[in-house]
């Protein structure tokens, strides 16, 4: 996760990147779109806990399914105000890449085109209508200890813990803990027993839940109200 940032990638069936870095898809090759709403979305209680201000953030931007998936919800489910959304990525495709990746998502192309300047911006924050984006650039381990905001709703999406070990140390979940809001979320598709021991330690509530196809099981944590 640090020095150089080039992410090289091989396309599979159709529009699936895969990482070489990592030797891991981006997303699901069952479905990435319903992996999304399963694990992220669902996985944080949504659309339910939506409110003017949520804030989502994330661990590995990668092609922006759940910047995508989040923000069609959003509207789809007519919630008033702003979605706040940072995410934090060391190693972001091009543009091209990612567009080229949302190709597999017919029901997310108008959303994708109109969010195009974002991928094409790269790093920084956006506020576009109903959203503020913001992409934070480099390792997590560095940037979230520095970030002064608190999620009301995590996204971990990094590859996978097996792969990617840096994005899922006790430590960095430590940093992701303290940067939750009381009675925030978080999700994610692993349900690695060291990841979860190190997401309880750091303050979580953690449950086992079913996966989406192939994973038997995911993980769902909560922060509580008071701490």
């Amino acid at each position: 996760m640090s020095g150089d940032q080039s992410h090289e990638i091989e396309w599979r069936a159709g529009h699936l990147p895969v990482s070489l870095r990592f030797d891991d898809p981006y997303f699901s090759i069952d479905n990435g779109l319903a992996e999304t709403r399963h694990v992220f979305l669902a996985g944080n209680g949504l659309p339910e806990r939506f409110r003017d201000g949520f804030q989502i953030a994330e661990l590995g931007f990668g092609t922006g399914l759940n910047l995508l998936a989040a923000l069609h919800l959003w509207r789809a489910t007519g919630q008033a105000g702003t979605l706040h959304f940072t995410t934090f990525e060391a190693f972001p495709l091009t543009p091209a890449q990612i567009t080229e990746a949302h190709r597999a998502f017919s029901e997310l192309a108008v959303l994708s085109a109109e969010l195009a300047p974002l991928w094409q911006a790269g790093a920084g924050r956006y506020a576009t209508g109903d959203l503020c984006f913001t992409m934070v650039p480099g390792d997590a381990r560095v940037s979230l200890p520095a970030w002064a905001g608190a999620a009301d709703a995590w996204f971990l999406d990094g590859f996978s813990p097996a792969k990617n070990p840096e994005l899922w140390s006790p430590e960095l979940m430590a940093q992701v803990a303290r940067h939750t809001a009381p009675g925030g979320t978080a999700a994610t598709y692993t349900a690695a027993g060291h990841v979860r021991r190190a997401l309880a330690a750091a303050g979580f509530t953690v449950a086992r839940g079913p996966g989406f196809g192939r994973k038997r099981h995911m993980t769902t944590c909560t922060m509580e109200a008071a701490r």
